[in-house]
């Protein structure tokens, strides 16, 4: 005969139960330790100088001497005295009106042509991916900045047929084109995104808009389009975000100076100029500020509009 299994008895019963009680705040414990690190460095690196920035806005700053307080000071001459910060406004607007599309456009037809291919797709992606690693680098924009100088590349094919530019950099109308084309030219990121987009496409919907007598182009508006828009979404609001921080190319090809004629004057180099050459930090860092509220009411918009042409699988 087995022997008989003992009975608990209360305080054992009570242990037991305040063991299974403490089971949770120990992992709780465990998810808080493994975490510190991360908030650690968000408290010190990011959250600590978002905080001092802030104040600093508010004040005379030039790096040298104690901060003086000027209460809105700088926000008003920004907004009021400043001529070159709307012209630098201005510029970075028009600057992602112009390259964020263009981008994405061809970005997806890329992602569409290779979608087609059978052999050598890997090959391709890497190619094409390529200027996305290489396209923010200063020697990057140094090479870009000689190609369409006066007497580069561009210039002297342009010239075998009777176009004479002089340079597109030095040009106030050609300049802004020819950051945006830099920009432009790193589609590689996006690209990836959305080849992988359009691999998650059921082929049975094209098969099907196929059967109902839909041609290459109804197909791509009525199935390609709207499966992926989700997608078309995710780049827009980055590549947006990024555009609006544009700073390497414009500093290379303007020489820093955001010329010829302001006409490269972006938001970021106007910063840079305003914090870091004219010693102007309280200034710089109140211009900071009103960009980080700027990108944060386009990009709630963006997911405003998202309602009415961003579709997902799990809506009915």
């Amino acid at each position: 005969m087995s022997a008989p299994h003992p009975r608990p008895t209360p305080d054992s019963a009570a242990a037991e139960s305040t063991a299974k009680r403490n089971r949770p705040r120990r992992r709780e414990g465990a998810a808080w330790v493994f975490l510190s690190p991360w908030l650690l460095g968000a408290a010190v690196l990011t959250l600590t100088p978002m905080l001092v920035s802030l104040y600093l806005s508010f004040t005379e700053y030039d790096l040298f001497t104690a901060p003086k307080w000027v209460g809105l000071d700088n926000y008003v001459h920004m907004f009021t005295s400043d001529p070159r910060y709307w012209r630098s406004a201005v510029n970075t607007l028009l600057y992602v009106l112009v390259a964020v599309p263009l981008q994405l456009a061809l970005a997806l037809a890329v992602a569409l042509a290779l979608n087609s291919i059978g052999r050598g797709k890997g090959f391709y992606r890497s190619a094409f991916y390529a200027p996305s690693l290489l396209g923010a680098s200063m020697s990057i924009a140094l090479v870009w900045r000689a190609l369409f100088n006066d007497g580069g590349t561009v210039d002297d094919l342009l010239s075998t047929f009777g176009i004479d530019m002089g340079g597109w950099v030095n040009q106030p109308g050609w300049a802004l084109l020819v950051v945006a084309l830099l920009t432009i030219w790193q589609f590689g990121a996006p690209m990836v995104i959305f080849l992988a987009g359009l691999q998650q496409v059921p082929h049975e919907l094209y098969e099907a808009a196929e059967v109902d007598g839909a041609g290459r182009v109804r197909r791509f508006l009525s199935v390609t389009l709207p499966m992926l828009s989700p997608v078309l979404f995710f780049n827009l609001v980055l590549q947006t975000i990024q555009a609006f921080q544009v700073f390497t190319p414009a500093f290379t090809v303007s020489g820093g100076r955001g010329g010829p004629a302001d006409s490269t004057l972006f938001y970021t180099l106007y910063l840079y100029d305003r914090g870091f050459t004219a010693s102007h930090m309280g200034y710089a860092a109140a211009m900071a500020w009103v960009l980080l509220v700027v990108i944060g009411i386009v990009t709630a918009l963006l997911f405003r509009s998202s309602r009415s042409w961003v579709f997902y699988n799990d809506k009915g």
